[in-house]
């Protein structure tokens, strides 16, 4: 049987998550450490951690490997990492902190989620991470806001994972780690495997994507974002029932995977095609669909930047691929789904709604297109907003 791709690195894959049995002593000991809580986006990557999704890291970068991220997309040991995951405090916290202190990691509510064994602190340069990453130092970007909102100090060094939060209850039947996915995929004879990265219920032009990758590999990983969202988006429980009803209707049995990860978004349009292509391949995918805008936020981006930066790498930063997929759409003169490289026909014939509009379209009971949309799509999202008052 043919192999699927290795995890990033080439070694085998790293949770940090604490074995069950070391836990409860692991969190009595924490009571005492110094907590230093943490940011809802620093959360979703210490969940990241815990379920191996960012192998071959052992944890938050220290300066040398957070500069080397942001400016050459390398770590100081040459591994390509396209974005830095850090973990910021005030100072006062840190100058509380000795190097070489373990202390216990705080999600909002205060509970220990991870410990950190602290081997540096250093202040990070924020224009030069917002200008490398995001490409703007404008605060109105909501990735550049999380960086200004940054505590003083960044702290460095190996977590142990105590907790995953409330995902593995939540979504029961979503929530897999790469181990599962790639024991899902090995299960399957699957070898050549995309990943379609969606924080949005799927409409055709998604369906076509998908379908896409399935036509010329072994099967489509639906891999949905279950972490913090703009506001606005749809919830996560509403987009795995919408995307359920499609695949179970439109999708030939077995060619479809559906699951869940925690990460937090950070908008970062190109850079983040990267780091979303880096975890797939932890997760077992060969391929990423890339889309138009990915990972994209405002007019920040140019619609297919994300596609030109693999262009850019050296030969060997990433296994996992694009599938480079032009703007996708439902062509009246072609009569079914097209992108821009597959139909000649002008705008005038190609059905193209915005999400602003569909959402008025749900507000106002307006019939949404079948071409746009599956009814069993439609009837899934109209009862959300309908719920909404």
């Amino acid at each position: 049987m043919p192999n699927l791709v290795p995890p990033h690195g080439g070694g085998p894959l790293k949770p940090l998550l604490a074995a069950d049995a070391e836990k409860a002593d692991a969190l009595a000991k924490a009571a005492s450490l110094t907590k230093v809580p943490l940011s809802s986006r620093e959360l979703s990557d210490l969940f990241m951690f815990g379920m191996g999704a960012y192998t071959p890291l052992d944890g938050f970068m220290d300066q040398s490997d957070w500069r080397g991220a942001c400016v050459d997309m390398q770590l100081s040991n040459g591994l390509f990492w396209p974005i830095p995951i850090t973990l910021s405090c005030s100072r006062d916290i840190a100058d509380s902190i000795a190097l070489g202190e373990e202390v216990a990691l705080a999600d909002e509510d205060g509970a220990v989620v991870g410990t950190l064994r602290v081997t540096e602190k250093y202040e990070i340069d924020r224009a030069l991470e917002c200008e490398n990453v995001y490409r703007t130092t404008d605060e109105k970007h909501p990735g550049v806001q999380k960086v200004m909102d940054q505590g003083e100090i960044n702290l460095a060094g190996p977590v142990v994972v105590l907790s995953e939060g409330h995902y593995p209850e939540t979504y029961k039947g979503l929530y897999f780690r790469p181990e599962e996915t790639r024991a899902m995929f090995e299960e399957r004879g699957w070898s050549k495997v995309a990943a379609f990265q969606t924080r949005n219920p799927m409409h055709r032009s998604h369906e076509h994507l998908a379908k896409i990758a399935i036509e010329i590999g072994d099967g489509v990983l639906i891999h949905q974002v279950l972490g913090a969202l703009k506001p606005g988006d749809i919830p996560a429980d509403v987009r795995v029932k919408a995307i359920d009803v499609l695949v179970d209707n439109y999708f030939v049995d077995g060619t479809a995977v559906q699951a869940g990860y925690p990460i937090e978004m950070r908008y970062a349009g190109p850079r983040e095609a990267l780091l979303h292509a880096l975890f797939r391949q932890n997760f077992g995918c060969s391929h990423l669909i890339v889309g138009r805008d990915h990972a994209g936020v405002g007019d920040y981006y140019g619609p297919f930047d994300a596609h030109h930066i693999f262009d850019t790498l050296k030969e060997g930063s990433l296994l996992t691929q694009p599938l480079k997929i032009d703007i996708t759409f439902y062509c009246r003169k072609c009569d079914g789904m097209a992108t821009g490289k597959t139909c000649p026909h002008g705008e005038e014939d190609r059905l193209n709604i915005s999400g602003t509009r569909l959402r008025e379209m749900f507000a106002n009971h307006e019939t949404v297109p079948a071409e746009f949309s599956r009814p069993e799509v439609v009837e899934v999202l109209q009862a959300y907003y309908d719920s909404l008052g």
